[in-house]
């Protein structure tokens, strides 16, 4: 509303009590959420080699909508909401690899709004039926670069709103604290014979939470280093070795969730202490490894930064030195059992696993990991 005076002043009114009462009521879903699942579990995994140095992986799979993006997701509405972003029947857009939208469809649903998921044709069957699950609704393009553009393009004609995870991820999430993961890390850490880890092990997808963490420890003066583990085709390493925030890639990552064929604007490249490049045959190789150690089936986002945890402690054994080591479990393997667990897809994709499972067998006996 505008109103004018005889002073000439004119005042423009555009509080609403209704929209302002509905998005209270969004805001206490959102937070309700995560008073009830916020913490997940801390894993130790068992590795009798290695009797110096002890590994534990923080179970994002445990999330109710399974993935470690159910915190980003959360924060990403939190974010929007209360930047007056998201309206009452404003559709949420977003370019996605899967598990971002998995969790920010159940997030929609949660305040009652439209979810549109853009992603590539490729995306696994499980994630495109787990969103539809949830209520979202898919639309794909067939060159993984497009995601951004299309998704951009979507909300501009159907008034919706583009949450853009790549841009937002880093500054959603409250570093200082809040119960973010890092703090829930050293949190369950602390009680442990090493509680402040040597390292922790992370991937990139947006870089959000690289970053939270790289920065958490700062903040809470500890001197745990964070390495990022990254894929094969994935623009990240190479832009954070030759520091080329404009690094792009001509092939997509086959690791879904991680590896972009740009350094996305969430990735903090200076807060990052150790960058490794992980094969995509290892970080397969190491999740069909951790299946046979713990029993548990985990995506190869998780085999990628378990075997550059490996490949640390490994180091570490070596140089006699002793302490923890802390990676990620990000989300279920069963959403990949048509990928990473099917030898039919494996060979149609050239990927041979046999010599890194060797190596990884090597290092299960004799804590060294043949490099």
């Amino acid at each position: 509303m505008t109103a004018s005076t005889d002073l000439g002043m004119v005042d423009i009114n555009r509080y609403d009590p209704d929209h302002r009462r509905w998005l209270a009521e969004a805001i206490a879903k959102v937070r309700a959420d995560s008073r009830r699942s916020s913490d997940t579990h801390l894993l130790r995994v068992p590795l009798a080699a290695l009797p110096g140095v002890d590994l534990y992986l923080k179970d994002e799979s445990t999330h109710p909508t399974g993935s470690l993006k159910h915190r980003l997701a959360r924060s990403l509405f939190l974010h929007a909401l209360c930047s007056g972003w998201i309206r009452p029947d404003c559709p949420v857009i977003e370019a996605s690899s899967g598990s971002t939208a998995v969790s920010e469809a159940y997030f929609a649903r949660l305040i009652g709004v439209p979810f549109i998921a853009v992603m590539a044709r490729s995306t696994s069957r499980e994630k495109v039926r787990l969103i539809e699950f949830h209520g979202g609704r898919c639309h794909f393009v067939d060159n993984a670069t497009e995601v951004y553009e299309v998704a951009a393009r979507l909300a501009r004609e159907g008034g919706g709103h583009y949450m853009d995870q790549f841009t937002f991820a880093e500054r959603a999430t409250d570093w200082r604290g809040n119960n973010n993961i890092a703090e829930s890390i050293f949190d369950q850490m602390s009680q442990e014979r090493f509680p402040d880890p040597a390292w922790v092990v992370a991937t990139a997808g947006t870089g959000g939470t690289s970053a939270t963490i790289a920065r958490y420890i700062r903040y809470t003066g500890r001197s745990t280093g964070l390495c990022v583990a990254d894929p094969d085709n994935s623009a990240f390493f190479p832009g954070w070795r030759d520091g080329d925030t404009g690094t792009t890639t001509e092939v997509c990552s086959r690791i879904e969730g991680i590896g972009r064929q740009r350094v996305e604007p969430s990735f903090v490249a200076s807060a990052i202490d150790r960058m490794i490049h992980v094969p995509d045959a290892a970080a397969i190789a190491a999740v069909h490894v951790l299946d046979e150690v713990i029993g548990r089936k985990a995506g190869a986002s998780t085999g990628t930064g378990l075997w550059a945890a490996f490949h640390i402690m490994s180091e570490m054994a070596r140089a006699g030195r002793e302490g923890s080591v802390v990676g990620l479990i990000c989300d279920p393997g069963d959403r990949y059992i048509d990928k990473y667990y099917s030898a039919e897809w494996l060979r149609a994709e050239g990927i041979d696993v046999e010599p890194y499972r060797e190596r990884l067998r090597e290092f299960l006996t004799s804590g060294q990991l043949p490099v």
